[in-house]
């Protein structure tokens, strides 16, 4: 469910790996050495405390019975195994997204972004993504093609409830003049769509600033990124860079520290709120 604050089985993953990684030290366990007990290779236990694989409870129960945890948080952490094998709403549409990022958004009580190409998918109209989706993934060819943009162009909609929700997101985005400028899908799309802009900038849990073309060279033309910070304290911000494949995330605190002062940096030099919102009303304007 999407207005469940803090549900994603990949941030469960990611949470149960760094309890499991906390109690083995704890404990003066090597990696080695559970996996002999579980008898089974170093690689799923290090997978296991990275959170890139789900964990059986069974498995979990082993473990934690080996580190002699208390019963109390092992079977707090046997329950959050059960929900690492839970299915996100966004995996019936199939294959159509080729990272985790939506499942690290729905369990994001923030997000910060900079983004230097298009408006960020979170403030996408509905005409405006299907034009880029269409654009980007040249899905259009045949009657199969059509079906996953439709897939993809649903989910992208869908995400987009974190902001109306009860305890919505909150969202601070940086977007590049040169993303407004482009003329996705027509004069009349990016009419539609800066409209849209300057409605979402209104609401009290939406910030949106304008970067504009004259500020030259900036820090953030290395390309676009999102900050993620979740509820829990167990879970670290973690930052999500695009790239040509999809994306990567970056969890080093260094790597996520850095990113934090380029965001910094950038709604320095980008317009304020106010004057970001004016812009828009201009280009509007412009448009018509």
């Amino acid at each position: 469910m999407t207005g469940r604050r803090g549900f994603s089985p990949a941030v469960r993953r990611r949470r149960l790996g760094a309890e499991l990684r906390r109690y083995r030290e704890q404990a003066g366990f090597t990696i080695e050495q559970v996996a002999e007990h579980l008898r089974c290779s170093t690689s799923k236990i290090s997978r296991m405390e990275t959170g890139q694989i789900g964990s059986s409870p069974n498995d979990i129960r082993e473990i934690l019975t080996l580190f002699r945890v208390g019963e109390p948080t092992l079977y707090e952490l046997v329950e959050v195994a059960k929900e690492t094998r839970q299915r996100g709403w966004w995996q019936r549409h199939g294959a159509v997204l080729t990272s985790e990022f939506v499942a690290f958004e729905q369990a994001a009580s923030m997000i910060r972004s900079y983004e230097a190409q298009c408006v960020p998918g979170l403030l996408q109209t509905e005409d405006y993504a299907r034009q880029l989706l269409a654009g980007a993934q040249d899905l259009l060819a045949d009657g199969e093609d059509e079906k996953l943009l439709e897939n993809r162009l649903q989910v992208r909609m869908r995400r987009q409830s974190l902001l109306t929700q009860e305890d919505p997101l909150q969202l601070w985005c940086v977007i590049d003049e040169s993303a407004l400028l482009r003329p996705v899908g027509g004069s009349s799309v990016m009419r539609g769509q800066i409209d849209y802009l300057i409605k979402m900038s209104e609401m009290d849990n939406v910030t949106i600033q304008i970067l504009p073309l004259r500020v030259g060279a900036h820090p953030g033309m290395e390309g676009s990124f999102a900050i993620l910070r979740f509820p829990h304290e167990s879970d670290p911000d973690a930052v999500y860079v695009t790239t040509a494949t999809g994306g990567a995330f970056l969890e080093k605190r260094e790597d996520v520290a850095r990113h934090v002062r380029i965001f910094e940096m950038l709604t320095s030099l980008a317009l304020s709120p106010e004057d970001s919102r004016e812009f828009m009303h201009s280009l509007w304007k412009e448009g018509e």
